[in-house]
Order: structure tokens, then sequence, then C-alpha cells
């Protein structure tokens, strides 16, 4: 199982998401806003809006300030200008980060990146260096005790799933982007609401952390993952939920 699902069910479990909203809601917005700049306002024929405006309603964002965000996107409101830029770097025992962040003024948030890195134990690295170790796939991670694995394996790889893996509590579904949305849609009919849905970089390899470089690589994915520019940090660590919960 990947640090992928448990980090964002330790998060879950934790509530740590509705402790900042406030950061979540100026995430949605941004991410909605380029949705729509690139592949029009259209939720229907922009599977990429649509994912960022589901994303906000389940995270209770007003539809008015859904429709502002996207009609900045289409340019039918004056809106800020958000650049999409991937940087690269190193955790603790050489985890690889990638962070996807939007900004309007790349200088700033590239100090601010590197600064993190270097307060948490880590280094932002030159473009390149760590996005081979990644694949975009969709993942959804559902609770064992909602569906046995047969039946889950059987339902995700009838709606197009590539792979169903597992751990002490939790399942992992994983497909190709262009069929997260029929699996996804497939577990939600089955009466399943996933801990973790969402198309992101997944790590072809996974390094175990315990102890001290764990508890480093906690907080480094936080304050990355806080930063107001960061939209998402994917890492190929491996740490235990007993280690995560700890922390």
């Amino acid at each position: 199982m990947s640090g992928h699902s448990k980090w964002h069910s330790i998060k879950h479990k934790k509530g740590a998401l509705d402790a900042k909203r406030g950061k979540l809601f100026t995430k949605f917005i941004k991410e909605i806003t380029v949705a729509a700049r690139t592949g029009g306002g259209d939720p229907e024929g922009n599977a990429r809006l649509r994912k960022a405006i589901l994303d906000a309603k389940a995270g209770n964002m007003p539809n008015d300030t859904i429709d502002r965000a996207i009609r900045r996107g289409t340019g039918e409101e004056d809106g800020v200008n958000y650049e999409e830029i991937t940087y690269e770097g190193y955790g603790p025992n050489g985890v690889a980060l990638l962070i996807e962040s939007m900004t309007d003024n790349r200088n700033r948030t590239v100090a601010e990146i590197r600064h993190i890195f270097s307060k948490n134990g880590g280094n932002l690295g030159e473009s390149g260096s760590v996005g081979w170790l990644f694949e975009k796939k969709g993942y959804i991670v559902v609770e064992k005790a909602a569906k046995s694995e047969d039946e889950l394996f059987e339902l995700a790889i009838e709606a197009g799933a590539d792979d169903l893996r597992s751990d002490d509590d939790n399942f992992e579904i994983l497909t190709a982007p262009d069929a997260f949305d029929s699996v996804l849609t497939a577990v939600k009919d089955a009466g399943i609401e996933p801990q973790a849905a969402e198309v992101g970089m997944i790590p072809q390899n996974y390094i175990k952390l315990e102890g001290a470089d764990a508890r480093q690589m906690l907080k480094l994915m936080e304050a990355l993952e806080d930063h107001d520019d960061v939209q998402k940090v994917s890492a190929n660590f491996d740490i235990s939920e007993a280690d995560m919960a700890a922390a």
C-alpha cells in the first residue's frame, strides 16, 4: 500500500482537512480557475473541471464561489492568472517528492518551497530529477470493512481498473487516468464512499521510513501541503500507520 493512501487515511481520521478549510477553499478555487481556463467552462466536456467541482462541493464550498471561479477561468470575470509549476525534490533518506503548484509569482514560490525543504531535512532538486520515478494514475482508497477483496476486485476490474492492492486496513484501486471517472462511479454506485479518490502521480517504488526519518518526512509533507501555492504533493515514502498517527 502506498504512502499516498496511508497519508490520506490518517489525515481523514484526524480531521486535519476540516481544520484547514480556508486553505482548501483557496486550492479549490485555483484548480477550478485553471481547469476552466485550459479546458473550457463546461464540466460535461472537461473532466478536470468536473473533478475539481466535485472536490469543492465535497469540501462544502458554496456554489456561487465555484461559479465565480469558473467565470474567472473562462475570462468572463477579472481574476489572477495562475501559472502551473511542478517542483521536484528529496526528503529524508532520499524520498522523492513532486510538488504541483499554482502561483502568480514564480520567484516568490520557488524561494519559499526551497526554504520549506531546507528547514525540514530535504532538498529542492532540478527539473527532471525525480519525475521519472512517478506515473500518472487514478487511485481510490477504500476501507476493508466496506467490501470483500474479491467483490471489490471484480467490481473495479469490470469498471476498467488496472489493479487492486491491500494492506491491513485499506484497499487501493489503481486506474488509468481516463478510466478514473468510470471506476469511481462504479465504486460509489456500490454504496462505497472512498477515503480518498483522485488522479495523481503514483510512485513506481517506495522507501520505508521509521522513527526520526518518518517524523521528519511527515513534517515536510505537512509544511509543503500547508503552503498556499501548493496544490498537491506526491512522494514515494512508506510509513506505518502507527508512525503516522503518532506524528
